[in-house]
This record gives structure tokens, C-alpha cells and sequence, in this order.
């Protein structure tokens, strides 16, 4: 299964974003193929506040538009929205031991820990900085042509 990162859900929905071009349709045939993907919950709460932020875009998305975006992702019949089960807090200390985690990092973490709870095999990001994490493909979907 695929999960996917903020930063490709912001440039899949926003017109003005780098790489929109490339992430809306890369996106869409993840939704449209009809193969198990995945959002992490917490990358749905950070694009809502990444699009609705005036001083990250001009304008930003309103509100109503940025919550029937995430509705329509949540229609996709293959979508699995990943959050904390009962072995969440063991692979999330493993993940930040394992890595050496501090500060910020934290979130990546949490991203990694949860992919790994749910039996994620690939995280589609353009975040370089989840390859500290072994044991997580991650793949920037923008760079393939």
C-alpha cells in the first residue's frame, strides 16, 4: 500500500503550488486505480492548515473548499486513513530511537511509526528527510516521468 505525505496532497490541490501540473493527475490515478492506498490522519490536519495559511498562499484555499477536497479523497473506495492502534507508541519509539529523532523531526516520525503500524510498503513524498527512517520506501511520485 501507498500512503501519501502533505506536501503532494497540497501540490495535487493547489493551482499555484510547484509541481501541480505533475501531483494533481499522479494523485488521481493513485485514488482511481482501485488499490488500497493511504492518507495518514495527521497529513490531512497539516494540509488544512498549510492551504488555509494567508502567509503560505495568496489567497489561501478557504476553508470549505480545502474540507470537500479532503471529502473527496475520502470517497476513493481504496482509501485507508491511518491513525494510532494499539501498536502505534512501540513502533514510534523505535522509529525515533532508531533514527536519532529531535525536535521537528518528531512529525516525520509519526508519519514513519504509523506507515509502519499499518502495513504501509511505500510513502510518496517530496520530503528527502524521511530517508533517515530504514525500513520505509519513500518515493517522490513528481520525479517520475
Amino acid at each position: 500500500m501507498i500512503a501519501v505525505d502533505t506536501n503532494i496532497l497540497v501540490y495535487a490541490h493547489r493551482r499555484d503550488a510547484p509541481f501541480h501540473a505533475v501531483a494533481r493527475p499522479r494523485l488521481a490515478e493513485l485514488a482511481e486505480s482501485g488499490n488500497a492506498w493511504a492518507i495518514p490522519w495527521p497529513c490531512m490536519h497539516e494540509f488544512l492548515a498549510v492551504v488555509t495559511h494567508p502567509a503560505i498562499y495568496n489567497p489561501p484555499t478557504p476553508l470549505d473548499a480545502a474540507l470537500r477536497q479532503i471529502e473527496a479523497w475520502m470517497e476513493s473506495p481504496g482509501l485507508v486513513l491511518l491513525t494510532e492502534g494499539p501498536g502505534y507508541w512501540k513502533r514510534l519509539r523505535e522509529t525515533m530511537v532508531g533514527a536519532r529523532v529531535r525536535g521537528a523531526r518528531a512529525h516525520d516520525a509519526r508519519m514513519v511509526a504509523l506507515c509502519r503500524e499499518h502495513g504501509v510498503s511505500m510513502l510518496w513524498s517530496a520530503d528527502r528527510d524521511f530517508s533517515r527512517f530504514a525500513g520505509l520506501k519513500t518515493v517522490n511520485p513528481l520525479l517520475r516521468s
